[in-house]
Protein backbone atom coordinates (compact mmCIF):
# COMPACT_ATOMS: atom_id res chain seq x y z
CA UNK A 1 0.00 0.00 0.00
CA UNK A 2 2.77 2.37 -0.91
CA UNK A 3 0.40 5.07 -3.01
CA UNK A 4 -1.42 5.21 0.12
CA UNK A 5 1.30 6.67 1.97
CA UNK A 6 2.51 8.66 -0.97
CA UNK A 7 -1.41 10.00 -1.56
CA UNK A 8 -1.27 11.11 1.82
CA UNK A 9 1.88 12.81 1.43
CA UNK A 10 0.71 14.70 -1.23
CA UNK A 11 -2.69 15.39 0.34
CA UNK A 12 -0.30 17.05 3.23
CA UNK A 13 1.83 19.45 1.15
CA UNK A 14 -1.42 20.24 -0.49
CA UNK A 15 -3.25 21.42 2.49
CA UNK A 16 -0.08 23.62 4.14
CA UNK A 17 -0.48 27.56 4.81
CA UNK A 18 0.16 30.07 6.76
CA UNK A 19 -1.74 31.27 10.42
CA UNK A 20 -4.63 33.60 10.38
CA UNK A 21 -3.36 36.91 12.39
CA UNK A 22 -4.90 36.67 15.63
CA UNK A 23 -7.68 38.75 16.45
CA UNK A 24 -8.27 40.54 19.25
CA UNK A 25 -9.88 38.64 21.97
CA UNK A 26 -12.47 39.40 24.62
CA UNK A 27 -13.89 37.77 27.82
CA UNK A 28 -17.79 37.19 27.70
CA UNK A 29 -19.67 39.53 30.08
CA UNK A 30 -22.86 39.31 31.59
CA UNK A 31 -23.26 35.58 32.89
CA UNK A 32 -24.65 34.50 36.35
CA UNK A 33 -22.19 32.13 38.61
CA UNK A 34 -24.22 29.15 39.08
CA UNK A 35 -23.18 26.73 42.41
CA UNK A 36 -23.18 23.09 42.96
CA UNK A 37 -22.31 20.40 45.46
CA UNK A 38 -21.43 17.13 44.24
CA UNK A 39 -20.51 14.43 47.32
CA UNK A 40 -19.34 11.37 45.85
CA UNK A 41 -21.86 8.47 48.00
CA UNK A 42 -21.99 4.87 47.59
CA UNK A 43 -25.61 3.75 47.48
CA UNK A 44 -27.82 0.97 47.72
CA UNK A 45 -29.78 -0.16 44.76
CA UNK A 46 -32.36 -3.21 44.20
CA UNK A 47 -32.49 -4.31 39.93
CA UNK A 48 -32.41 -7.33 38.13
CA UNK A 49 -33.27 -9.66 41.44
CA UNK A 50 -29.91 -8.33 42.77
CA UNK A 51 -29.07 -5.81 45.73
CA UNK A 52 -25.46 -3.77 45.14
CA UNK A 53 -24.21 -0.54 46.60
CA UNK A 54 -23.18 1.71 43.27
CA UNK A 55 -21.04 4.55 43.49
CA UNK A 56 -23.10 7.95 42.61
CA UNK A 57 -23.15 11.67 43.40
CA UNK A 58 -25.83 12.85 46.25
CA UNK A 59 -27.32 9.51 46.06
CA UNK A 60 -28.81 10.36 42.93
CA UNK A 61 -28.46 7.33 39.69
CA UNK A 62 -28.27 9.18 37.33
CA UNK A 63 -26.65 11.70 39.09
CA UNK A 64 -28.31 15.98 39.33
CA UNK A 65 -28.75 17.66 36.82
CA UNK A 66 -26.17 20.73 36.40
CA UNK A 67 -28.52 23.70 34.86
CA UNK A 68 -26.69 27.14 33.18
CA UNK A 69 -27.09 29.63 30.73
CA UNK A 70 -24.69 30.32 27.71
CA UNK A 71 -21.81 32.03 28.71
CA UNK A 72 -22.47 31.38 33.03
CA UNK A 73 -19.71 30.65 35.30
CA UNK A 74 -19.87 26.92 36.93
CA UNK A 75 -18.78 26.24 40.12
CA UNK A 76 -19.00 22.76 41.54
CA UNK A 77 -17.02 21.33 44.75
CA UNK A 78 -17.09 17.48 44.73
CA UNK A 79 -15.99 15.87 47.67
CA UNK A 80 -15.15 12.19 47.84
CA UNK A 81 -17.26 10.45 50.85
CA UNK A 82 -16.44 6.81 48.95
CA UNK A 83 -13.04 4.69 49.01
CA UNK A 84 -12.26 5.14 45.79
CA UNK A 85 -11.06 7.84 43.08
CA UNK A 86 -12.59 9.87 41.43
CA UNK A 87 -12.51 12.65 39.01
CA UNK A 88 -15.61 14.76 37.42
CA UNK A 89 -15.60 15.35 33.42
CA UNK A 90 -17.42 17.94 31.65
CA UNK A 91 -18.16 15.71 28.43
CA UNK A 92 -18.01 18.31 25.54
CA UNK A 93 -17.62 21.71 27.46
CA UNK A 94 -14.72 23.29 25.77
CA UNK A 95 -12.89 24.68 29.11
CA UNK A 96 -11.73 27.70 27.55
CA UNK A 97 -8.73 28.71 29.97
CA UNK A 98 -9.59 25.90 32.54
CA UNK A 99 -7.60 22.75 31.18
CA UNK A 100 -6.88 22.03 35.11
CA UNK A 101 -10.73 21.59 35.37
CA UNK A 102 -11.24 19.13 32.22
CA UNK A 103 -11.27 16.13 34.72
CA UNK A 104 -9.27 13.00 32.96
CA UNK A 105 -7.73 11.21 35.77
CA UNK A 106 -3.59 11.45 34.86
CA UNK A 107 -4.26 14.06 32.00
CA UNK A 108 -5.46 17.04 33.54
CA UNK A 109 -5.24 15.84 37.47
CA UNK A 110 -4.86 13.47 39.99
CA UNK A 111 -7.98 11.57 41.11
CA UNK A 112 -9.37 13.18 44.11
CA UNK A 113 -8.59 10.49 46.53
CA UNK A 114 -11.32 9.18 49.73
CA UNK A 115 -11.89 11.97 52.30
CA UNK A 116 -10.69 14.87 49.73
CA UNK A 117 -12.24 17.24 47.91
CA UNK A 118 -11.80 19.64 44.45
CA UNK A 119 -13.50 22.39 43.46
CA UNK A 120 -14.18 22.53 39.07
CA UNK A 121 -14.80 26.06 38.28
CA UNK A 122 -15.11 26.79 34.34
CA UNK A 123 -17.76 29.17 31.97
CA UNK A 124 -19.90 27.72 29.51
CA UNK A 125 -18.21 30.49 26.50
CA UNK A 126 -20.30 30.96 23.55
CA UNK A 127 -21.92 27.31 24.50
CA UNK A 128 -25.20 26.36 25.14
CA UNK A 129 -27.11 22.47 25.01
CA UNK A 130 -27.21 19.51 25.76
CA UNK A 131 -24.12 18.55 27.41
CA UNK A 132 -23.32 15.72 30.52
CA UNK A 133 -20.87 15.08 32.92
CA UNK A 134 -19.57 11.75 34.10
CA UNK A 135 -16.70 9.99 36.51
CA UNK A 136 -13.29 9.82 34.30
CA UNK A 137 -11.67 7.22 36.59
CA UNK A 138 -12.00 3.44 36.40
CA UNK A 139 -14.94 2.35 34.99
CA UNK A 140 -16.62 4.46 37.70
CA UNK A 141 -18.69 6.20 34.68
CA UNK A 142 -20.63 3.27 34.60
CA UNK A 143 -22.95 5.29 37.75
CA UNK A 144 -21.58 8.49 37.88
CA UNK A 145 -23.52 10.31 35.52
CA UNK A 146 -25.72 12.76 34.97
CA UNK A 147 -27.00 15.45 32.48
CA UNK A 148 -25.60 19.23 32.09
CA UNK A 149 -28.00 21.16 30.36
CA UNK A 150 -27.45 24.80 28.85
CA UNK A 151 -29.94 27.19 27.66
CA UNK A 152 -29.98 30.27 25.48
CA UNK A 153 -29.33 33.58 27.52
CA UNK A 154 -32.66 35.18 28.23
CA UNK A 155 -34.37 36.43 25.35
CA UNK A 156 -32.82 34.22 22.78
CA UNK A 157 -34.76 31.85 21.09
CA UNK A 158 -34.27 28.47 20.02
CA UNK A 159 -33.93 28.26 15.98
CA UNK A 160 -37.43 25.81 16.15
CA UNK A 161 -40.85 26.43 17.48
CA UNK A 162 -40.25 25.72 21.54
CA UNK A 163 -41.80 22.28 22.48
CA UNK A 164 -44.80 22.05 25.14
CA UNK A 165 -42.07 20.00 27.47
CA UNK A 166 -38.23 18.95 27.79
CA UNK A 167 -37.17 15.89 28.52
CA UNK A 168 -33.49 14.20 29.83
CA UNK A 169 -33.59 10.47 28.33
CA UNK A 170 -29.86 9.52 29.19
CA UNK A 171 -29.24 5.77 27.84
CA UNK A 172 -26.79 3.78 30.20
CA UNK A 173 -25.38 -0.04 30.99
CA UNK A 174 -25.76 -1.47 34.49
CA UNK A 175 -23.39 -4.03 35.55
CA UNK A 176 -24.08 -6.70 38.41
CA UNK A 177 -20.55 -7.28 38.99
CA UNK A 178 -18.34 -3.85 40.97
CA UNK A 179 -17.17 -1.98 37.58
CA UNK A 180 -13.58 -0.69 39.23
CA UNK A 181 -13.10 -4.85 39.54
CA UNK A 182 -14.62 -5.90 36.61
CA UNK A 183 -11.96 -3.53 34.44
CA UNK A 184 -9.39 -4.88 36.78
CA UNK A 185 -10.66 -8.70 36.06
CA UNK A 186 -10.78 -7.83 32.30
CA UNK A 187 -7.14 -6.28 32.05
CA UNK A 188 -5.93 -9.08 34.03
CA UNK A 189 -7.27 -11.61 31.91
CA UNK A 190 -5.99 -10.40 28.50
CA UNK A 191 -9.08 -10.86 27.16
CA UNK A 192 -12.30 -9.03 26.16
CA UNK A 193 -15.15 -7.67 28.98
CA UNK A 194 -18.50 -9.57 29.12
CA UNK A 195 -21.42 -7.52 28.16
CA UNK A 196 -23.78 -5.42 30.45
CA UNK A 197 -26.35 -6.97 32.54
CA UNK A 198 -28.68 -4.54 31.32
CA UNK A 199 -29.37 -1.19 28.80
CA UNK A 200 -31.03 1.13 31.42
CA UNK A 201 -33.06 4.43 30.56
CA UNK A 202 -32.57 6.85 32.73
CA UNK A 203 -31.32 4.38 35.20
CA UNK A 204 -34.05 1.78 34.41
CA UNK A 205 -33.80 -1.43 32.69
CA UNK A 206 -37.86 -1.63 31.62
CA UNK A 207 -39.88 -4.54 31.44
CA UNK A 208 -37.55 -7.39 29.14
CA UNK A 209 -35.34 -7.79 32.55
CA UNK A 210 -36.00 -9.76 35.13
CA UNK A 211 -37.50 -8.15 37.98
CA UNK A 212 -38.08 -5.07 36.22
CA UNK A 213 -41.55 -4.47 35.31
CA UNK A 214 -42.22 -1.90 37.51
CA UNK A 215 -38.72 -0.75 36.80
CA UNK A 216 -39.47 1.39 34.49
CA UNK A 217 -39.29 5.18 32.97
CA UNK A 218 -42.10 6.56 31.52
CA UNK A 219 -42.82 10.50 29.70
CA UNK A 220 -46.63 11.38 30.20
CA UNK A 221 -47.98 13.40 26.83
CA UNK A 222 -50.34 15.29 25.99
CA UNK A 223 -51.70 14.24 22.71
CA UNK A 224 -50.81 17.12 19.65
CA UNK A 225 -47.83 18.60 21.85
CA UNK A 226 -44.43 18.45 20.54
CA UNK A 227 -41.76 17.21 23.22
CA UNK A 228 -37.96 18.05 22.95
CA UNK A 229 -36.10 14.33 24.19
CA UNK A 230 -32.43 15.63 24.92
CA UNK A 231 -30.62 12.03 24.07
CA UNK A 232 -27.01 11.57 26.02
CA UNK A 233 -25.42 8.27 26.15
CA UNK A 234 -23.44 7.61 29.45
CA UNK A 235 -23.11 3.87 28.43
CA UNK A 236 -19.71 2.19 29.10
CA UNK A 237 -18.79 -0.01 26.00
CA UNK A 238 -21.80 -0.34 23.26
CA UNK A 239 -22.79 2.03 21.12
CA UNK A 240 -26.87 1.95 20.93
CA UNK A 241 -29.77 2.47 18.53
CA UNK A 242 -32.88 4.36 20.22
CA UNK A 243 -36.83 4.67 18.53
CA UNK A 244 -39.52 5.91 19.58
CA UNK A 245 -42.85 3.18 18.41
CA UNK A 246 -44.44 4.69 15.40
CA UNK A 247 -43.42 8.36 15.90
CA UNK A 248 -41.04 10.21 13.97
CA UNK A 249 -38.19 12.37 15.24
CA UNK A 250 -36.55 15.72 14.25
CA UNK A 251 -32.81 16.09 15.20
CA UNK A 252 -32.30 20.00 15.76
CA UNK A 253 -28.86 19.36 17.65
CA UNK A 254 -26.22 17.36 18.03
CA UNK A 255 -23.18 17.31 20.35
CA UNK A 256 -24.48 20.36 21.74
CA UNK A 257 -24.84 22.62 18.29
CA UNK A 258 -27.49 23.37 16.28
CA UNK A 259 -28.28 21.01 13.16
CA UNK A 260 -30.65 21.53 9.95
CA UNK A 261 -33.85 19.68 11.05
CA UNK A 262 -34.20 16.34 9.88
CA UNK A 263 -36.74 13.48 10.34
CA UNK A 264 -35.64 9.99 10.94
CA UNK A 265 -37.32 7.24 12.66
CA UNK A 266 -34.35 6.32 14.88
CA UNK A 267 -30.71 7.38 15.73
CA UNK A 268 -27.66 5.72 16.65
CA UNK A 269 -25.49 7.01 19.91
CA UNK A 270 -22.09 6.11 20.53
CA UNK A 271 -20.86 6.82 23.87
CA UNK A 272 -20.17 10.48 25.03
CA UNK A 273 -22.88 11.73 22.13
CA UNK A 274 -25.74 13.62 22.92
CA UNK A 275 -28.71 14.21 20.49
CA UNK A 276 -31.98 16.71 20.55
CA UNK A 277 -35.09 15.68 19.04
CA UNK A 278 -38.52 16.45 18.79
CA UNK A 279 -41.44 14.17 18.78
CA UNK A 280 -44.77 15.50 18.22
CA UNK A 281 -47.88 13.35 19.60
CA UNK A 282 -49.74 12.60 16.37
CA UNK A 283 -50.49 9.02 16.76
CA UNK A 284 -53.89 7.26 18.83
CA UNK A 285 -53.97 7.43 22.22
CA UNK A 286 -52.06 4.74 23.61
CA UNK A 287 -48.93 3.14 25.12
CA UNK A 288 -45.79 3.53 22.80
CA UNK A 289 -42.60 1.95 23.36
CA UNK A 290 -39.15 4.01 23.65
CA UNK A 291 -36.89 1.73 22.61
CA UNK A 292 -32.39 1.33 23.48
CA UNK A 293 -30.54 -1.19 21.73
CA UNK A 294 -27.36 -2.19 20.65
CA UNK A 295 -24.93 -1.24 17.61
CA UNK A 296 -22.31 -3.44 17.81
CA UNK A 297 -20.06 -3.31 14.32
CA UNK A 298 -17.13 -5.38 15.13
CA UNK A 299 -16.64 -8.92 14.38
CA UNK A 300 -17.15 -12.41 17.35
CA UNK A 301 -17.96 -9.83 20.17
CA UNK A 302 -20.55 -10.70 22.64
CA UNK A 303 -23.06 -8.11 23.78
CA UNK A 304 -26.12 -7.62 25.80
CA UNK A 305 -28.98 -8.19 22.78
CA UNK A 306 -32.26 -7.47 25.21
CA UNK A 307 -33.28 -3.93 24.77
CA UNK A 308 -34.34 -1.36 27.59
CA UNK A 309 -38.03 0.01 26.95
CA UNK A 310 -39.52 3.11 28.53
CA UNK A 311 -42.96 4.43 27.65
CA UNK A 312 -44.28 7.57 25.70
CA UNK A 313 -47.66 7.68 27.33
CA UNK A 314 -50.19 9.46 25.78
CA UNK A 315 -53.33 11.21 28.72
CA UNK A 316 -55.72 9.04 28.36
CA UNK A 317 -54.60 5.89 27.89
CA UNK A 318 -56.47 2.77 29.36
CA UNK A 319 -54.10 1.30 32.96
CA UNK A 320 -52.27 -1.87 32.34
CA UNK A 321 -52.53 -1.42 28.37
CA UNK A 322 -50.36 -3.27 26.39
CA UNK A 323 -47.44 -1.25 24.60
CA UNK A 324 -46.71 -0.76 21.02
CA UNK A 325 -43.14 -2.07 20.37
CA UNK A 326 -40.51 0.37 18.90
CA UNK A 327 -38.62 -1.16 15.71
CA UNK A 328 -35.19 -1.12 15.94
CA UNK A 329 -32.03 -1.49 12.95
CA UNK A 330 -30.35 -5.23 13.68
CA UNK A 331 -27.45 -5.23 15.78
CA UNK A 332 -25.20 -4.60 12.86
CA UNK A 333 -26.74 -2.29 10.72
CA UNK A 334 -24.20 -0.19 9.58
CA UNK A 335 -26.51 1.45 7.22
CA UNK A 336 -29.00 2.99 9.68
CA UNK A 337 -26.11 4.46 11.13
CA UNK A 338 -24.23 5.89 7.77
CA UNK A 339 -27.78 7.67 7.24
CA UNK A 340 -28.18 9.34 10.22
CA UNK A 341 -24.51 11.17 9.76
CA UNK A 342 -25.38 11.95 6.61
CA UNK A 343 -28.25 14.15 7.83
CA UNK A 344 -26.24 15.93 10.20
CA UNK A 345 -25.34 19.39 9.10
CA UNK A 346 -24.83 22.31 10.64
CA UNK A 347 -27.79 24.93 10.91
CA UNK A 348 -26.35 27.85 9.30
CA UNK A 349 -22.93 27.73 6.74
CA UNK A 350 -19.89 27.72 9.04
CA UNK A 351 -16.44 29.14 9.02
CA UNK A 352 -14.16 26.19 8.48
CA UNK A 353 -10.63 26.02 8.42
CA UNK A 354 -9.68 26.30 4.38
CA UNK A 355 -5.80 26.46 4.89
CA UNK A 356 -4.61 23.70 6.88
CA UNK A 357 -1.18 24.10 9.13
CA UNK A 358 -1.30 20.62 11.02
CA UNK A 359 -2.47 17.74 9.22
CA UNK A 360 -2.58 14.14 11.38
CA UNK A 361 -3.12 11.04 9.94
CA UNK A 362 -3.96 8.55 13.20
CA UNK A 363 -5.20 5.10 12.61
CA UNK A 364 -7.52 3.81 15.47
CA UNK A 365 -8.16 -0.26 16.74
CA UNK A 366 -7.50 -2.80 18.55
CA UNK A 367 -4.14 -4.96 18.37
CA UNK A 368 -2.96 -8.30 20.08
CA UNK A 369 0.36 -8.72 21.63
CA UNK A 370 1.64 -11.64 22.47
CA UNK A 371 1.51 -13.70 25.49
CA UNK A 372 4.32 -12.84 28.26
CA UNK A 373 2.99 -14.50 31.33
CA UNK A 374 3.97 -17.52 33.67
CA UNK A 375 0.19 -17.93 33.37
CA UNK A 376 -1.43 -17.63 30.35
CA UNK A 377 -4.60 -19.09 30.72
CA UNK A 378 -5.56 -16.90 33.24
CA UNK A 379 -3.71 -13.85 31.37
CA UNK A 380 -4.08 -14.25 27.65
CA UNK A 381 -7.64 -14.91 26.75
CA UNK A 382 -7.15 -12.97 23.61
CA UNK A 383 -6.98 -14.14 20.24
CA UNK A 384 -4.33 -17.35 19.65
CA UNK A 385 -3.64 -16.97 23.34
CA UNK A 386 -2.63 -13.01 23.14
CA UNK A 387 -3.92 -9.81 25.01
CA UNK A 388 -5.72 -7.25 24.19
CA UNK A 389 -4.11 -4.37 23.53
CA UNK A 390 -5.39 -0.61 21.21
CA UNK A 391 -3.65 2.09 20.13
CA UNK A 392 -3.36 5.02 18.15
CA UNK A 393 -0.82 4.71 14.77
CA UNK A 394 0.39 1.55 16.81
CA UNK A 395 1.15 3.61 19.99
CA UNK A 396 -0.87 1.96 23.12
CA UNK A 397 -1.47 5.24 25.70
CA UNK A 398 -0.25 4.90 29.35
CA UNK A 399 -1.27 6.89 31.81
CA UNK A 400 1.56 9.04 34.07
CA UNK A 401 1.88 8.57 37.43
CA UNK A 402 1.14 12.25 37.83
CA UNK A 403 -0.93 13.98 35.34
CA UNK A 404 0.70 15.19 31.93
CA UNK A 405 -0.51 18.58 32.24
CA UNK A 406 1.12 19.45 35.79
CA UNK A 407 4.16 17.42 34.07
CA UNK A 408 3.81 20.12 31.19
CA UNK A 409 3.17 22.87 33.49
CA UNK A 410 6.03 22.49 35.93
CA UNK A 411 8.81 21.28 33.24
CA UNK A 412 8.72 17.75 35.07
CA UNK A 413 11.07 15.26 33.03
CA UNK A 414 10.51 11.62 32.68
CA UNK A 415 6.28 11.77 32.49
CA UNK A 416 5.38 12.21 28.74
CA UNK A 417 7.01 12.51 25.30
CA UNK A 418 6.45 14.58 22.33
CA UNK A 419 6.75 12.31 19.89
CA UNK A 420 3.32 11.13 18.74
CA UNK A 421 3.50 10.35 15.15
CA UNK A 422 1.42 12.54 12.63
CA UNK A 423 1.05 9.66 10.74
CA UNK A 424 1.65 5.44 11.14
CA UNK A 425 4.93 4.63 11.20
CA UNK A 426 3.80 1.63 8.43
CA UNK A 427 1.28 2.33 5.68
CA UNK A 428 -0.44 -1.11 4.57
CA UNK A 429 -4.38 -2.38 3.62
CA UNK A 430 -5.65 -0.35 7.19
CA UNK A 431 -9.28 -1.85 6.40
CA UNK A 432 -8.72 -5.22 5.30
CA UNK A 433 -5.82 -6.78 7.02
CA UNK A 434 -2.68 -6.58 9.19
CA UNK A 435 0.86 -7.09 7.60
CA UNK A 436 1.00 -10.58 8.88
CA UNK A 437 -2.57 -12.62 10.90
CA UNK A 438 -2.51 -11.71 14.72
CA UNK A 439 -0.75 -11.73 16.90
CA UNK A 440 2.12 -11.86 14.23
CA UNK A 441 3.13 -8.44 13.99
CA UNK A 442 0.25 -6.61 15.64
CA UNK A 443 2.24 -6.03 18.91
CA UNK A 444 1.64 -2.18 19.87
CA UNK A 445 4.39 -0.02 21.16
CA UNK A 446 3.33 1.73 24.79
CA UNK A 447 4.26 5.01 25.87
CA UNK A 448 3.12 8.20 27.01
CA UNK A 449 2.91 10.08 23.66
CA UNK A 450 1.92 13.30 23.11
CA UNK A 451 1.56 15.85 19.96
CA UNK A 452 2.58 19.62 20.29
CA UNK A 453 0.65 21.85 18.68
CA UNK A 454 1.74 25.80 17.59
CA UNK A 455 -1.09 27.92 19.38
CA UNK A 456 -3.60 29.25 16.80
CA UNK A 457 -2.65 26.28 14.50
CA UNK A 458 -5.33 24.87 11.87
CA UNK A 459 -5.62 21.86 12.35
CA UNK A 460 -6.95 18.35 10.60
CA UNK A 461 -7.19 14.90 11.77
CA UNK A 462 -7.94 11.93 9.36
CA UNK A 463 -9.17 9.45 12.01
CA UNK A 464 -8.42 5.54 9.88
CA UNK A 465 -10.26 2.58 11.36
CA UNK A 466 -8.14 -0.79 11.42
CA UNK A 467 -8.83 -4.35 10.83
CA UNK A 468 -6.11 -5.73 12.83
CA UNK A 469 -8.37 -7.86 14.56
CA UNK A 470 -11.41 -6.72 13.55
CA UNK A 471 -12.94 -3.31 12.08
CA UNK A 472 -15.14 -1.14 14.16
CA UNK A 473 -16.94 1.52 14.81
CA UNK A 474 -15.14 3.90 17.34
CA UNK A 475 -16.50 6.78 18.73
CA UNK A 476 -13.39 9.09 19.60
CA UNK A 477 -13.95 12.41 21.68
CA UNK A 478 -11.52 14.93 21.64
CA UNK A 479 -11.45 17.50 25.20
CA UNK A 480 -11.19 20.90 24.95
CA UNK A 481 -12.35 21.02 21.42
CA UNK A 482 -15.40 21.15 18.90
CA UNK A 483 -14.46 19.75 15.60
CA UNK A 484 -16.10 20.27 12.15
CA UNK A 485 -16.74 16.84 10.65
CA UNK A 486 -15.61 17.77 6.91
CA UNK A 487 -15.87 14.05 5.61
CA UNK A 488 -16.68 10.30 6.55
CA UNK A 489 -16.55 7.39 4.00
CA UNK A 490 -15.46 3.69 3.85
CA UNK A 491 -12.37 1.89 2.98
CA UNK A 492 -8.95 3.41 3.21
CA UNK A 493 -9.03 7.00 3.20
CA UNK A 494 -7.59 8.32 -0.37
CA UNK A 495 -7.84 11.91 -0.25
CA UNK A 496 -7.99 11.93 -4.86
CA UNK A 497 -11.45 10.47 -4.09
CA UNK A 498 -13.04 12.07 -0.20
CA UNK A 499 -15.35 14.31 -0.51
CA UNK A 500 -15.68 16.87 2.23
CA UNK A 501 -18.20 19.43 3.34
CA UNK A 502 -16.46 22.72 3.73
CA UNK A 503 -20.40 24.77 3.94
CA UNK A 504 -22.29 23.29 6.51
CA UNK A 505 -20.42 20.51 8.45
CA UNK A 506 -21.77 19.40 11.70
CA UNK A 507 -19.70 20.72 14.83
CA UNK A 508 -19.25 18.00 17.20
CA UNK A 509 -17.16 16.38 20.21
CA UNK A 510 -17.54 12.72 19.21
CA UNK A 511 -17.29 11.06 16.17
CA UNK A 512 -17.85 7.54 15.50
CA UNK A 513 -15.49 6.74 12.80
CA UNK A 514 -17.40 4.32 10.46
CA UNK A 515 -16.97 0.85 10.97
CA UNK A 516 -13.83 0.05 8.31
CA UNK A 517 -13.50 3.66 7.12
CA UNK A 518 -12.83 6.79 7.84
CA UNK A 519 -14.11 10.08 9.40
CA UNK A 520 -11.66 14.32 8.38
CA UNK A 521 -11.98 16.66 11.24
CA UNK A 522 -11.19 20.30 11.30
CA UNK A 523 -10.80 22.97 14.41
CA UNK A 524 -8.70 25.57 14.94
CA UNK A 525 -6.38 25.15 18.09
CA UNK A 526 -6.84 28.19 20.16
CA UNK A 527 -7.43 26.68 23.41
CA UNK A 528 -3.94 26.25 25.40
CA UNK A 529 -3.59 23.70 27.55
CA UNK A 530 -3.43 19.67 27.61
CA UNK A 531 -6.23 17.74 26.11
CA UNK A 532 -6.92 13.72 25.72
CA UNK A 533 -7.91 12.52 22.50
CA UNK A 534 -9.47 8.26 23.10
CA UNK A 535 -12.09 6.39 22.01
CA UNK A 536 -15.22 6.36 24.48
CA UNK A 537 -16.10 2.54 24.87
CA UNK A 538 -14.09 3.19 28.20
CA UNK A 539 -12.81 -0.68 27.44
CA UNK A 540 -10.72 0.42 24.76
CA UNK A 541 -9.44 3.65 26.22
CA UNK A 542 -8.53 1.27 29.19
CA UNK A 543 -6.60 -0.88 26.85
CA UNK A 544 -4.69 2.22 25.73
CA UNK A 545 -6.78 4.01 22.48
CA UNK A 546 -5.83 7.48 23.34
CA UNK A 547 -3.54 10.35 22.87
CA UNK A 548 -2.57 13.32 24.19
CA UNK A 549 -2.69 16.75 22.36
CA UNK A 550 -0.67 19.56 24.05
CA UNK A 551 -1.41 23.42 22.66
CA UNK A 552 1.34 25.99 23.26
CA UNK A 553 0.47 29.12 24.74
CA UNK A 554 -0.56 32.05 22.01
CA UNK A 555 0.57 35.64 23.13
CA UNK A 556 -1.20 37.70 25.94
CA UNK A 557 -3.53 36.21 29.32
CA UNK A 558 -6.34 35.27 26.99
CA UNK A 559 -4.38 32.82 25.41
CA UNK A 560 -2.12 31.91 28.13
CA UNK A 561 -2.93 28.59 30.36
CA UNK A 562 -3.77 30.10 33.73
CA UNK A 563 -1.75 28.82 37.10
CA UNK A 564 -3.13 25.41 38.88
CA UNK A 565 -5.95 26.31 41.52
CA UNK A 566 -4.79 26.23 45.08
CA UNK A 567 -6.77 22.77 46.24
CA UNK A 568 -5.69 20.61 42.68
CA UNK A 569 -5.42 16.96 44.20
CA UNK A 570 -2.26 15.39 44.48
CA UNK A 571 -1.19 11.29 43.27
Amino acid sequence: MANLAILFLLFSSLVSSLHAANAKKHWPAGGSTRFYDFKVQTLRVTKLCNIKDIVTINNMFPGPVVYAQEDDRIIVKVTNETPHNVTIHWHGVRQRLSCWFDGPSYITQCPIQAGQSFTYEFTMVKQKGTFFWHAHVSWLRATVYGALIVYPKTGVPYPFKYPYEEHIVILGEYWLKDVVRLEKQVLASGGGPPPADAFTINGHPGPKYNCSSNDVYKIDVVPGKTYMLRLINAGLNMENFFAIANHKMTVVEADAEYTKPFTTDRVMLGPGQTINVLVTADQPIGKYSMAMGPYMSAQNVPFQNISSVAYFNYLGTVLNSISLQAKLPTFNDNFAVKTVMDGLRSLDQVNVPKEIDMTLFVTVGLNVNKCKSKTPQQNCQGPNNGTFAASMNNFTFVKPPISVLEAYYKNIEGQFTEDFPGAPLQFYDFVNGAPNNAPNNTQALNGTRTKVIEYGSKVQIIFQDTGTVSTENHPIHLHGYSFYVVGFGNGNFNPQTANFNLVDPPYMNTIGVPVGGWAAIRFVADNPGVWFMHCHLDVHQSWGLSAVLIVKNGVGELETLPHPPADLPRC
